[in-house]
């Protein structure tokens, strides 16, 4: 096994022991002392972001199954489903949802009014 294989693994170990509070931190940052691997600071676990992919499309069809809804009518439906979103972010990530769909031809704007096609 290469050393860079191990000092990587090791490394891995290390920061799966501080993120989870797990025991044997130190046995692990002694061996990477002896093998002359500097120790990097360890961030937090990134949040998992709640939206799954394709999450934002299927509630914008949702919406837009029961009829044409201007865009402040959809934003508001994927704001009320998904709550970790600030009302703007809901809105901006509406607004380039449609903008994509649009372009996939899923979706149409007639003046205000988005619909299915």
């Amino acid at each position: 096994m290469q050393d860079k294989t191990i000092d990587n693994a090791l490394l891995a170990l290390r920061k799966q022991i501080i993120r989870w509070n797990l025991d044997g931190l130190a046995h692990v940052e002694t061996l990477l002392g002896m093998r002359g691997v500097a120790m990097p600071a360890v961030l937090p676990p990134k949040k998992a972001d709640a939206a799954r992919r394709g999450q934002m499309r299927l509630l914008v069809l949702e919406t837009l199954r029961d009829g044409p809804k201007p865009l402040c009518e959809v934003a508001a439906h994927v704001a009320a489903r998904r709550p970790e979103l600030p009302p703007d972010a809901a809105h901006r990530r509406t607004e380039l949802c449609l903008g994509k769909m649009r372009a996939a031809g899923l979706v149409a704007r007639v003046g205000r009014i988005w619909q299915l096609y």
